[in-house]
């Protein structure tokens, strides 16, 4: 029989000032779907490690990887698919961008041949 824990504790207090409004939402309804499943101090900083995962790229031991991997299969499902659609960012080294754009200001381009 699994161990059950008690739910009248409000998910709203863990809401932090600074945190952008997606990544709350989405905090939230991992807070949510899992409330009575484990006790209240351990589902907050599962919680936290699951958005740290999702909006940071955080990598944490693989016991709590695969956790929260399992906990977070539905709950993400939605946000991991308009995450595929979106604009990623690319970093790239700034001598890369210097060589660029040197190389771009010596080539005079189509327009300028003439």
């Amino acid at each position: 029989m699994a161990q059950c824990y008690p739910i009248d504790w409000d998910v709203d207090d863990y809401r932090d000032d600074t945190e952008p409004e997606q990544h709350w939402l989405l905090r939230k309804e991992f807070m949510t779907v899992h409330k009575g499943k484990f006790s209240e101090d351990y589902l907050v900083a599962l919680a936290r490690a699951f958005a740290n995962i999702e909006f940071m790229g955080c990598i944490y031991p693989a016991p709590l990887m695969i956790r929260i991997s399992e906990l977070s299969k539905d709950v993400a499902k939605q946000y991991r698919e308009i995450k595929k659609t979106k604009l990623q960012r690319t970093f790239v080294t700034a001598s890369s961008a210097a060589e660029s754009k040197a190389k771009r200001r010596s080539d005079p381009g189509p327009e300028r041949k003439k």
